[in-house]
């Protein structure tokens, strides 16, 4: 299993600590909020998403999230050749024609975050995007985004390889 402290053997990269996160999850709530958008309903974008979104729920006050599934990232610079979304799925009918905040870690290539917001939308959804980060190479321009690098990311959530049992 991938967890970013693959990384160790990069020269640079981009690493966002837990107070770091605080920080950056409070400025982006506070740029969605400036923009008039009110969300119904926070989606996270499974797993990179899931902390953000609640980070993000919690600073605007939104209390309905959901989350979906897609998985892309392999390893370390290493992907599937397509993003695919798993089950559970998304719970289609209670976001039709609601406003959806789609929240992910990483615009990375965009790829996964455009394959989210052309499905949702289909539901005669407002759709807008908010990530901790965006590359340059994305080919999706989110709605919001906190800051913007092109740097590998360290997270502090997926900084440390998984616990196992002793």
């Amino acid at each position: 299993m991938a967890y970013h402290a693959d990384s160790q053997d990069l020269e640079t990269k981009e690493v966002l600590t837990w107070e770091g996160f605080g920080t950056a999850s409070r400025e982006l709530a506070q740029q969605i909020v400036d923009s008039g958008f009110t969300p119904d309903i926070i989606v996270a974008v499974a797993r990179g998403g899931l902390v953000p979104a609640g980070a993000l729920s919690y600073s605007m006050g939104v209390k309905l999230s959901d989350a979906i599934n897609v998985e892309f990232y392999t390893d370390v610079h290493e992907t599937l050749p397509d993003p695919v979304l798993l089950e559970p799925l998304l719970d289609t009918n209670s976001i039709k024609g609601k406003r959806l905040l789609v929240v992910d870690d990483v615009a990375d290539s965009g790829r996964t975050l455009a394959l989210v917001l052309k499905l949702l939308e289909g539901y005669g959804s407002e759709v807008r995007s908010a990530v901790v980060y965006a590359k340059s190479a994305s080919e999706v321009d989110p709605d919001y985004v906190w800051r913007r690098t092109d740097e590998w990311i360290v997270f502090p959530w997926s900084a440390l390889p998984p616990v196992t049992s002793a």
